[in-house]
Formats: C-alpha cells, sequence, structure tokens
C-alpha cells in the first residue's frame, strides 16, 4: 500500500521538475537582429515548439530559441501591435490597425505607400507553422485570417459632447494594442481561455474621459467563420457584433494606452505595460496589474456630458500606491515594446533599441515578477540593458 500511494507523488514530482527545467532552461537572452525602420511592439513564446515571435509593427519575425531567423511575414501597411500565442490551437494572435490619424499616417510615409484610408481595426491570427523563409507575403500567401473588431472601430469613429465642445473618438480611443488570453475575470474555472484585447487611448491632457484604459473580452470558439484573408485595399468588417463583456479599470491617462497586455497563469494577474500618461494629478506610472482573482465590479464613467454604467477592474494592491488617487502601479521603463509571461514568476521582457542608422532591434531578457513596495521585476542575468528608445 506504501508503494501504491508514493507512485503518483513521484510522478507529480517529476512533472513539476520536467515543468520548471522547461522554463529556466529556455535562454537568458534572444536578440531579434535588425528589423528596419519600424520598432517592436510584441513578443510571444511558443515553448512546445521551440519559437520565439516579434512583432515590428509592419512584419511579424519568426525565430528559434538559440535567435536564428527562420521566417517572417511582411507588406503590413498597417500598424502590427501586441502579441499573443495560443497553446489551444497552436497559433499567434496579435492587434491590427488601419487608422488616419498620426500613427497610421507616419507608418505608411515611412513605407511609401497608400492605403484607402478606411479604418479598420483586427486581430491577425497567424498559422506559426506556415512561416518557413524570410519576407512570406502577409496578403498574397495563405498565413493568416484577420477577424474585425467592430466594437473598437465604433469607438474610434465616435465623438461625444463635452463642456469644451465636440472632442473626437469615444473613451479618447485610439485604435487596439494589448492582446491576451486568459481565463474569465473573477472565475474558479481557469481551463477556458477568452481573448482580451485592450484599447488603445490618446493621452490629452484636456480631456477627462481617458482616465481609464478599456478592455474587450471575446470567446473565439466560433471564429474561424469570421476569418478573412487579409485584403488591404478593401477591408472586411466580418467579425463579432460586440464582445462578451467591455471593462474598465483606473489607471489615470496614458499616452496610447496598454502596449502589451500580458495574462501570468503563475500569478493569475494581467501584466499592463503603458507609455507613461502627461497628467499631473496621476501618478503616471509605467506598469500596471489587474487582479484577474478579483471578480469584475460595477461604476459609472463619464463620456461626454454621460454617466454611463460599466463593469470596472481592480488593480492589485501592491507596490507603490499613489495617497491622492488610490492608484497602485510601478515605475519600469521596459515592458511596452514586449511583455510575456514564461511560467514560474519568470518573463520575458524586451529591451529596444535603435542602431546609428536607424534600424530598429530588440532583446529580450528572462525576468524575475518580484512584486513588492520597491520592485515589479527584477533581471534574471547580468547583461547590461540597453538604453530604453521610447517609441510611440
Amino acid at each position: 500500500m506504501k508503494k501504491i500511494f508514493l507512485l503518483p507523488i513521484f510522478f507529480i514530482i517529476l512533472a513539476l521538475s520536467a515543468r520548471s527545467q522547461n522554463v529556466t532552461s529556455l535562454p537568458d537572452s534572444i536578440y531579434s537582429g535588425e528589423q528596419g525602420k519600424m520598432h517592436v511592439q510584441g513578443v510571444a513564446v511558443d515553448k512546445a515548439n521551440g519559437y520565439v515571435y516579434f512583432s515590428f509593427t509592419d512584419r511579424l519575425i519568426k525565430m528559434d530559441l538559440s535567435g536564428k531567423l527562420i521566417g517572417s511575414v511582411t507588406g503590413f501597411v498597417g500598424h502590427l501591435g501586441d502579441l499573443d500565442f495560443n497553446a489551444a490551437d497552436g497559433k499567434i494572435y496579435g492587434s491590427l490597425e488601419y487608422k488616419n490619424d498620426a500613427i497610421g499616417k507616419g507608418i505608411r510615409k515611412s513605407l511609401g505607400v497608400q492605403n484607402n484610408n478606411e479604418n479598420g481595426f483586427y486581430i491577425a491570427i497567424f498559422d506559426g507553422s506556415r512561416i518557413v523563409r524570410p519576407d512570406m507575403s502577409a496578403e498574397k500567401e495563405d498565413l493568416l485570417r484577420t477577424v474585425y473588431i467592430k466594437e473598437a472601430v465604433k469607438d474610434y469613429q465616435d465623438s461625444v459632447q463635452t463642456a469644451n465642445g465636440k472632442k473626437p473618438h469615444r473613451f479618447a480611443c485610439s485604435g487596439i494594442d494589448g492582446v491576451a488570453f486568459a481565463p474569465a475575470i473573477g472565475s474558479a474555472d481557469t481551463n477556458k481561455k477568452y481573448l482580451y484585447v485592450a484599447y488603445g487611448v490618446y493621452g490629452d491632457t484636456d480631456r477627462d474621459d481617458n482616465d481609464h484604459q478599456v478592455l474587450l473580452k471575446y470567446d473565439i470558439a466560433n471564429w474561424d467563420k469570421y476569418g478573412q484573408q487579409l485584403s488591404q485595399d478593401k477591408l472586411h468588417h466580418s467579425g463579432p457584433e460586440k464582445p462578451l463583456d467591455k471593462y474598465f479599470v483606473k489607471t489615470g491617462s496614458t499616452r496610447y494606452g496598454i502596449q502589451n497586455l500580458a495574462y501570468d497563469a503563475y500569478t493569475g494577474k494581467f501584466f499592463a505595460a503603458v507609455y507613461h500618461g502627461a497628467k499631473t494629478q496621476f501618478p503616471n506610472y509605467d506598469l500596471f496589474v489587474i487582479d484577474a482573482h478579483q471578480k469584475p465590479g460595477k461604476g459609472q464613467i463619464s463620456s461626454g456630458n454621460e454617466t454611463i454604467k460599466v463593469q470596472t477592474l481592480s488593480l492589485l494592491q501592491a507596490g507603490p500606491k499613489d495617497a491622492n488617487t488610490g492608484i497602485s502601479g510601478w515605475r519600469f521603463e521596459w515592458g511596452a515594446t514586449g511583455l510575456c509571461p514564461l511560467d514560474d514568476g519568470l518573463f520575458y521582457i524586451s529591451h529596444n533599441k535603435k542602431s546609428e542608422d536607424g534600424q530598429e532591434q530588440s532583446t529580450i531578457y528572462k525576468y524575475k515578477w518580484i512584486g513588492d513596495a520597491q520592485s515589479s521585476f527584477s533581471k534574471a542575468n547580468l547583461e547590461l540593458p540597453l538604453k530604453n528608445t521610447s517609441p510611440q
């Protein structure tokens, strides 16, 4: 009886040991190489197959864990942003924007191209197994499908009436950027995963409806019926009518909202890396952590001259806390260009850099989550960090 009892324990210990070894055996750093004039936006890791993916605004890069280039998808004339790897289907999900604000016009000017000036926000779904060589065409080869995010387009194109006149973009929506797969917030069921999509949010200091981050929640189980091949000359509108839920979390204003959204199953928390805002009444942190264990609450926010009822999320009550606003967060200069949980409290975090001739690049370094009053992350290796170029 004693041997029968000990046998399952032995296999549990063996499995946990193998899991830990899988994470700790990942390289301390991986270098992307120089990737053109557009800066890095996000990173995702397929641990099972040994690949890392970088988005560089107008392209997706696939490398093995030694830093060898396997392939790339190029030809985007929009903004390819944050990434996440979905272990359930083995695909890479990324935010993709087409818009006519300063960012969109800047991208097209840099690329020397034009599009039809239509606004469109999508989730791009890449089949990584088909990315087998450099410079594969985003439009001409069967590599990805796109799903239209109508809710974000609607808020982007709406305007609101305020005491200071009409303002464009409801909730100051500038599009979408952060993406992450996670369980239902506040639920004990951690098996079912949903796709969370974070708004970009303009950081104007002369409006007060941009002090919350906005997250949309989607069940992607039936998204095969929506997915369309990318056509940048004729943007499609195939996607869900609305999200399952829409959440608001008060952080104070930021520049362009949540740049990287990551769910860490080890801690049960969302990590949101931003470019800090400029409103002096807020602490303007670079990193916020959303407590996914807490059930969504009910609140009210202003949208123009209206007060609307919304679902709210809670920031983790840890780390530095601003006495005037009650907002908690951390000052941490990295993460907005790549933040990827690895398990066991470890993360890959992007250090972006530009060469003297303007070539963008990234090195992802392994970090350990600390989350105390002094520190958010500590570096897991001893290499010196690169200088943050603070891209838009």
